[in-house]
């Protein structure tokens, strides 16, 4: 049986489709759709109050994004992470991020480095709040501005795909009771380094120091999970 929570869908101006993606994405990412919940499409359907067609889209796509699977007589349900996927992917996102970075230093132009510095304002703002669930999206909406400016939609469809299924773990991170007590001001320091690298138009640095953020993020994600007491990503 699904959780009830599941939100019945608003009609706003942005596609219903993608209304109903992010709803069922949010569920998932924190813990309302818990590893192993069935995903039936009548049960969907009315709770969110749409039709089968937009479900199966919306199924298809976080299928891609590898938040859930295809059970054999069982159907889509809620995929669980392993700690050894958590550390595959974390170890990609630091070559893809890295990359980003060089491409932004040799593509992107003043106007894109001032959207980027004035998005990464926006991002120590949200630390210095506390909200987690505000430093998530304002990261990555400065993670967005970082990948248009790189100018290669290739790589910025591949990282749009693997920061869906590392959503969950940077969740984690951020809200983890045991979460250390410098990561927030660690993680700042690290993008703005990222973000003088790249005013001066080095790439090398760029790219390392990005590759060097994602790292630190990753061992703070895995020292939670490895933690005796710390609960399994919903």
């Amino acid at each position: 049986m699904i959780n009830p929570k599941v939100d019945e869908i608003q009609r706003l101006a942005a596609p219903l489709r993608l209304q109903v993606l992010d709803g069922l994405r949010r569920a998932i990412i924190d813990g309302r759709l818990a590893p192993g919940a069935r995903l039936t499409e009548r049960e969907l359907t009315e709770m969110m109050n749409v039709s089968r067609t937009v479900i199966r889209e919306a199924l298809r796509q976080l299928e891609t994004e590898g938040l859930i699977a295809n059970v054999p007589n069982k159907g889509p349900v809620v995929r669980a992470l392993s700690l050894d996927e958590a550390r595959d992917l974390y170890t990609i996102r630091a070559v893809l991020e890295g990359l980003a970075a060089r491409l932004f230093v040799q593509n992107a132009d003043d106007a894109e480095l001032k959207h980027l510095a004035q998005a990464l304002d926006v991002v120590a703002g949200a630390y210095e709040r506390g909200d987690a669930q505000e430093v998530l999206e304002t990261k990555n909406r400065f993670y967005d501005v970082l990948f248009e400016g790189a100018g290669s939609e290739t790589l910025s469809s591949m990282l749009g795909t693997l920061h869906a299924r590392i959503w969950r773990w940077r969740a984690l991170g951020l809200s983890h009771p045991q979460r250390s007590a410098s990561r927030s001001k660690t993680s700042v320091k690290g993008l703005r380094a990222m973000l003088a690298a790249i005013r001066k138009r080095d790439a090398d640095a760029a790219e390392s120091l990005t590759r060097a953020e994602a790292q630190s993020a990753a061992a703070e994600v895995i020292r939670l999970i490895e933690l005796g007491n710390a609960p399994q990503p919903q």
